[in-house]
């Protein structure tokens, strides 16, 4: 039962993200283009408006705003019952001389239009999409290399309707998540009809369905010189996964998706009672934090207002 009201926020949220965005998009194929083989660098798309850049750069993005009235849901040990917080949502650039990459999508960008959202525990809002931030860097989203989401809950995927051309990547695991086998017999047979474009009207995420995309295994290299790195930390999601960016200034900065959502979770070890497998996150709870330590990295959890707004300017 703890789980309905995060179900419920999702569908509306991605129902949200189908109908958001805009309209000016170029139509992708009907079917999903198929996956290149684990870890074969795709080549990049051409240079973007907005210039390249000489050195490796993470930039913050404000992807919205999510209060929940009752914590009581983001743990298993139920000792958040009763505590309220307020989630900052936030999306990130990287910047890299061979390319960008998007990293997450936060909540779907037709909330700008409107007032809060509640549902449940969630109350979501939205100020500005990625698209209107990028524009203030002088960058549009068909400028966008390469995207990669943490994970497909609903606040990690919401602008996915924006997305212009740029590469997708996705672990199997978490792909085999979004878009698993349908299970029919006799006695329940598929009923699922495609849509006027082609899209499985069963699939709650048709914006992903269109992507091109790219199947990566763990410790992926994005740009083959170790310095924006993807890593699976499953648990919350079956494909999980974190992300390792190495700056020339501060040194190594590592994203946690929402392996945490809390500095508190973080202290505490607490896991959502919503994750897929306790274990496996508290393994990749262990692992990260080996990871954090043997290269003395710069840990921000993306959902913790007091890890994102204090940033440096070198990651703006």
């Amino acid at each position: 039962m703890k789980n309905i009201a995060l179900a419920a926020m999702g569908a509306i949220a991605i129902g949200l993200a189908s109908c958001s965005g805009s309209t000016d998009a170029p139509a992708k194929d009907a079917e999903t283009p198929p996956a290149s083989e684990p870890g074969t660098p795709a080549p990049p798309a051409s240079a973007s408006a907005g210039g390249t850049v000489e050195s490796i750069q993470l930039i913050k993005l404000d992807c919205g705003s999510v209060y929940v009235s009752d914590l009581d849901i983001f743990s298993t040990a139920g000792d958040y019952a009763g505590q309220t917080d307020t989630f900052d949502v936030t999306c990130w650039l990287i910047r890299h001389p061979d390319g960008d990459l998007l990293w997450d999508l936060g909540l779907p960008g037709i909330l700008t239009s409107q007032d809060e959202q509640t549902t449940g525990v969630f109350t979501v809002s939205l100020d500005r999409t990625i698209a209107d931030q990028l524009a203030d860097l002088g960058l549009a989203m068909s400028d966008i290399e390469y995207l990669a989401v943490s994970h497909s809950h609903f606040d990690h995927v919401g602008q996915a309707d924006l997305i212009d051309g740029s590469l997708w990547l996705v672990n199997q695991r978490e792909y085999d998540y979004m878009f698993p086998e349908p299970e029919v017999s006799d006695e329940t047979p598929d009923e699922a009809e495609p849509s006027a474009d082609g899209a499985d009207s069963s699939n709650q995420f048709p914006a992903f369905e269109r992507l091109e995309y790219q199947l990566i295994p763990d410790n992926y290299d994005v740009f083959g010189d170790g310095s924006v790195i993807i890593f699976q930390t499953p648990g919350h999601t079956p494909g999980h996964s974190s992300l390792l960016v190495n700056l020339p200034e501060t040194g190594p900065v590592m994203l946690t998706g929402d392996l945490w959502h809390m500095s508190a979770s973080r202290t505490l070890k607490r896991v959502p009672q919503f994750n897929t497998n306790e274990a496996d996150t508290l393994a990749s709870m262990e692992a990260f934090e080996a990871k954090a330590a043997e290269l003395g990295a710069k840990v921000i959890i993306q959902h913790e207002d007091a890890d994102t707004d204090p940033l440096p300017e070198v990651m703006r």
